[in-house]
This record gives structure tokens, C-alpha cells and sequence, in this order.
């Protein structure tokens, strides 16, 4: 998510996201939230107490501006009871700041990446998960058109499968994003769209918790993600992304169907290069697709050295690490994915994890001791940080 946010969220949806949508741009289809390649570093944060002063705003004038964003919602529309029950707690958070400006700095590799997002005992609970929730699964499935193995991807990405999905007041979150004023207008957007939630009465001011970017629930949609691609899933008339599954299920499987989702296909598989292989046919520029039976011309095999058997018309080839690391062949889904965080190394980790789902294969990456299967869920690294990559 989901995130869009997820370009104008640059460094912040690289949470694993962010629905987000979850991160990303000034595209809307952002659900959460979080990011992709390589990043310039957002700048240290502070020791001790947060100051702004530097962007020309210090905590103390906070106050002050929660009082104009207070008259540019009144200006919207929204309820004086609204805003009576949103502003009643809304106050300036250090840890937002801090956790904004402390990203990823230096540029992972793939494997690093995956080896941390994809440990055994996730793939084992995901398998798990998509037999538990299979019929409200299958109904989201059956209604946007979405493989469920790729929803559950998603979940176990975004949130682990529900457990973390963080506890910042989203409307505190927002404003502090929004004051401190390098992304202001985009999170000032956001805190609209949270307060039209609440006005429009999907959610109470009380259920509005989410990590400290505002991606929301299970799905980790940023506000306006949930206004766009929220769907009710088992027709109780609410859209609730914090606790109901079959809402969850059905607003992530909405997204990706809206996003361009392509449901008789995959999303690509790993590959093997020639090794004259020119470099600059690689990305996922609209002018660098070509159908499978080009790349196979060029000498492009499966990763095993066996010839490639795809046979998809629209097909690209990424080497996330350049072309001294590994290579992917990838299909319009792949590209439907990076709309929710523009990170390749996400979108390929969603990608192998709907494979493991799925039973298709087991995921390769570097190996990494699995955790005992009950042990406590962790949120998923910071991926490199975003650019568009289908320009061109």
C-alpha cells in the first residue's frame, strides 16, 4: 500500500510497506506503504530532543499548525464533530521524525533483502495461513480476479499477517509528517483523507492506529489508499482493515484488480543471462519489453541453464543488483505489484512468496537460520529507496 503514496512517500514506504499501497509517489495508487532502490539518504536525525529549525519550524509552532489544517478541513467539509473527535489527541511525535529521517542509508543487496524477508518458518506460516482463510480467499480471488497465494503474500508482508501493524495515532502521525514539511503536501492530503474516513463513518477516530507513515491495518493502506481501493469483504457494509479478514482479503485483491492485475498470469521467474548479455535491455521502461521468444533468441535460459519456456508476450528483463548479480524475467503483474511499493526487491519478494505460498517452489535465497516456527514476528527490512521505472 498502499501507499498512492508510494512515490511521493519515497523513503517512507520502504516499510515493507506500505499499502502502500502501500509507498511510493505521487501516483493514487499508493497503498502503504515504503520503497525502493537506491536511496539518497534522508538526513540524520537529531540527537536528543527533535528540532526543526532547520526546516524553518520548530515543535513549539506545532500547535499552531494543527489550527490550520483544523480550517482547511472545516474548508473541506468536514463535520465539527469530526473534528472535535480527531483533534481532541492529536499531538507532535518525536518518534515520527526520528524514524522518518533514520532510513536506509546504504544499499542492500538482494540477497541480504531476501534472506531477511523470506525465512522459512514465513513461507510456512503463509502456506498455513491460505488453508486457514481459504474460503474468504477463494471469494476475494473469484471477485477481482487475484491468485489468492499473492493476497497472502501481501499480508505477510505488510503486516505478518496481521501482527504488527503498528500504534501510532494515525492523525498525530500525519500532522508531524505534515508540519515538518518535506513531503507536506502529500501528507497533508493524507490527513484529509483520514479525516473523510472517519467523517464519511467507515471508522471511528478511535480505530485510526497505524505505523508512524499512516499506513493503516492488516493491509498498511495509507488514507487515501483506503478511500480508493477499501472493499467490504463479507457485506456487513464496513470496510474495517484493522481486524476483519475478509475486508482485508478483498481491499488488497481490489487494488492489485485496479492496478491492471492480470489473473492467468504469474509474476515472472528467475533467469539466467549469456554472458555477452548487453545491460541496457534491462528495466522495465515500456520500451524495454519484448516477448519471452526475444529474450530467448538472445540467449536468456532458466536459472538452471535449461531453455526458457515462457511464453508471455510482454516480458521484461531486471537485474536489481546490475548484471554481476542476478536476473528476472518478469510480466505485467510484476509491474501491477511495484504500483503498490516501487521497490523491486519488495515486489520480487511478494513474487517468491506467492510462489512458497503456493507450493510452486521454494523461494531462492541466502540461507538464513529459521527462527523457531512460534517465534515473534518481525517487520520486514527497509528496501532500497524509490524512483519510477517505467518511464521511457
Amino acid at each position: 500500500m498502499k501507499l498512492s503514496a508510494l512515490a511521493v512517500l519515497t523513503p517512507l514506504i520502504i516499510l515493507s510497506g506500505c499499502a502502500a499501497q502501500k509507498a511510493t509517489s505521487g501516483q493514487t495508487t499508493t497503498p502503504s506503504t515504503a520503497a525502493t532502490q537506491p536511496a539518497a539518504a534522508a538526513p540524520a536525525a537529531p540527537s536528543g530532543k527533535t528540532s526543526l529549525a532547520e526546516q524553518g519550524r520548530d515543535p513549539a509552532e506545532f500547535p499552531a499548525y494543527v489550527e490550520q489544517l483544523k480550517a482547511q478541513a472545516l474548508s473541506q467539509g468536514i463535520s465539527q464533530q469530526t473534528i472535535d473527535s480527531t483533534f481532541a489527541n492529536i499531538h507532535f511525535v518525536d518518534r515520527v521524525i526520528n524514524s522518518d529521517r533514520n532510513q536506509l542509508e546504504k544499499k542492500i543487496t538482494l540477497d541480504d533483502y531476501l534472506t531477511r524477508v523470506l525465512p522459512e518458518w514465513k513461507i510456512k506460516q503463509g502456506q498455513e495461513q491460505l488453508q486457514n482463510n481459504l474460503p474468504a480467499l477463494t471469494k476475494a480471488s473469484d471477485r477481482y480476479g487475484v491468485q489468492p497465494q499473492y493476497i497472502v503474500a501481501l499480508w505477510a508482508m505488510e503486516s505478518s499477517f496481521g501482527k504488527i501493524q503498528g500504534k501510532e495515532d494515525v492523525f498525530s502521525a500525519l500532522a508531524t509528517l505534515a508540519f515538518e514539511g518535506r513531503r507536506e503536501a502529500f501528507f497533508t492530503k493524507e490527513f484529509m483523507s483520514a479525516l473523510k474516513i472517519v467523517d464519511s463513518g467507515k471508522a471511528t477516530s478511535d480505530m485510526m492506529k497505524g505505523s508512524w507513515a499512516g499506513a493503516m491495518g492488516q493491509s498498511q493502506f495509507m488514507p487515501s489508499s483506503y478511500l480508493t481501493y477499501g472493499a467490504d469483504g463479507n457485506g456487513d457494509g464496513k470496510i474495517d482493515i484493522w481486524k476483519n479478514t475478509d475486508d482485508v482479503f478483498a481491499s488488497t485483491a481490489n487494488y492489485l484488480s485496479k492496478e491492471g492485475w492480470k489473473g492467468d498470469q504469474g509474476w515472472g521467474q528467475e533467469v539466467k543471462l549469456p554472458a555477452n548479455f548487453d545491460g541496457n535491455l534491462a528495466g522495465l521502461k515500456n520500451n524495454q519489453m519484448h516477448p519471452a521468444r526475444y529474450w530467448q533468441q538472445l540467449g536468456v535460459t532458466q536459472a538452471d541453464g535449461s531453455p526458457l519456456t515462457s511464453t508471455a508476450t510482454r516480458a521484461w528483463i531486471i537485474t536489481p543488483d546490475d548484471t554481476q548479480g542476478r536476473a528476472f524475467l518478469v510480466y505485467d503483474n510484476f509491474r501491477t505489484i511495484m504500483h503498490w511499493n516501487r521497490s523491486t526487491y519488495f515486489a520480487l519478494s511478494i513474487g517468491m512468496m506467492a510462489d512458497g505460498v503456493a507450493g510452486a517452489q521454494t523461494p531462492v535465497v541466502s540461507g538464513e537460520a529459521a527462527p523457531a516456527q512460534n517465534a515473534p514476528a518481525s517487520s520486514a527490512p527497509l528496501a532500497p529507496a524509490p524512483r519510477n521505472p517505467f518511464s521511457g
